[in-house]
């Protein structure tokens, strides 16, 4: 069942001599439970692509359905609690927020939302996680893998549609890299969440199910791996 889908999305910054086209009519879809990676050079389009499917930014032409919902068809308010709700962000570096502990910046995104923390799935989290007996840690009481297990965790807790993940192991050395792909597999089987990860990493590339290239903004190959 198609989760995801992308077309001909164009974004472009600057006018005239300084123009740049970041995203240059691309088109993909993403069945629901589908790990997916996306390659390429720097300056090549990832993350600009990553933010627009997740509503973070808006294309300069194209349209992005997310569970068959136009997402910019929605004004900014209902933007914003698509994204609250049906999409999960990971960050290379955390993104975490100092003065809560880690139960807070897990659940931040449900207590945003007026919501009732669902303390199964937090408790449930926290085991997977590892993270059992830190809930009170700030993050600067926590290794770099552990912080971004906590980004890992508020990306999880509402469920979301869709995980993207930008670099999500740029910051962590290799023992860590590994251990954070791996939680991600386990999101993917376990709660089958459709998960899209920018990595410059082959060998987390290699892991994925399908691997998608972009280079100058194009999509260059878009290969299924494994099912």
């Amino acid at each position: 069942m198609e989760i995801l889908r992308a077309e001909n999305l164009t974004k472009i910054y600057g006018s005239g001599a300084n123009e740049v086209r970041a995203l240059d009519g691309v088109s993909f879809s993403v069945e629901k439970g589908e790990f997916i990676a996306i390659v390429g050079p720097s300056g090549s389009g990832k993350s600009t692509l990553l933010h627009i499917l997740g509503g973070v930014d808006r294309p300069t032409s194209g349209k992005v359905y997310m569970d068959g919902q136009d997402v910019f068809a929605q004004n900014e308010e209902q933007l914003a609690i698509f994204r609250r709700r049906q999409v999960g962000l990971i960050y290379q570096f955390y993104n975490l927020i100092p003065v809560l502990n880690v139960r807070e910046n897990i659940t931040l995104p449900v207590l945003m939302d007026g919501r009732k923390v669902n303390e199964e799935r937090f408790n449930e989290l926290i085991s997977v996680l590892n993270l059992k007996g830190k809930e009170n840690f700030l993050p600067h009481q926590l290794s770099g893998g552990q912080q971004q297990r906590v980004s890992i965790g508020r990306a999880l807790m509402n469920a979301p549609a869709v995980v993207l993940a930008d670099e999500p192991t740029g910051n962590l050395d290799s023992k860590n890299r590994q251990e954070i792909i791996e939680l991600l597999k386990i999101s993917n089987k376990k709660y089958n969440q459709t998960i899209i990860v920018i990595t410059h990493d082959e060998n987390i590339a290699l892991q994925a199910d399908r691997i998608i290239a972009i280079e100058d903004g194009k999509i260059t190959h878009d290969e299924v791996m494994k099912r």
